[in-house]
C-alpha cells in the first residue's frame, strides 16, 4: 500500500478547517503548507522503510521533528492556542493513523 500525499494532505486539511474553523481564514495558507509537509514526510518515511534505510524508532523521530515543525507554525498564527493546535493535529494523525501505519507495516500514529 502506498501512500498518496495529495490525500493524505487533502485529509488533515478537511479535519484541520472542522477543528479550526473559527481561525480557518486566518490558518489557511498555513494549514495548507504543514499538512503538504506532514504528508510528505510520511511519503518520506514509507519510501525509507520499504528501502530498509529507516528502523520504526528513526521514523518515529523524524516524524515528532515534523509534528513539532507543524505545531510551532500553527501556533505562529495570532488567537490560536495551544490546546487548539494540539487538538487538530492530533485529530488530523488520528484520521490517518489506520492509512499510515498500514502502508508502514508498524505503529507509528
Amino acid at each position: 500500500m502506498s501512500l498518496d500525499v495529495a490525500e493524505l494532505t487533502a485529509t488533515m486539511l478537511q479535519v484541520f478547517k472542522g477543528e479550526l474553523s473559527d481561525k480557518w481564514p486566518a490558518i489557511k495558507g498555513y494549514a495548507e503548507t504543514e499538512a503538504q509537509k506532514l504528508a510528505e514526510n510520511f511519503a518520506m518515511i514509507e519510501r525509507l522503510r520499504l528501502a530498509g534505510d529507516i528502523t520504526p524508532e528513526q521514523a518515529r523521530l523524524h516524524h515528532e521533528i515534523q509534528r513539532n515543525a507543524s505545531r510551532t507554525v500553527l501556533l505562529a498564527v495570532k488567537g490560536l492556542s495551544l490546546v487548539a493546535v494540539e487538538q487538530a493535529i492530533n485529530a488530523a494523525m488520528n484520521a490517518l493513523k489506520d492509512s499510515v501505519n498500514g502502508a508502514l507495516n508498524f505503529t507509528l500514529l
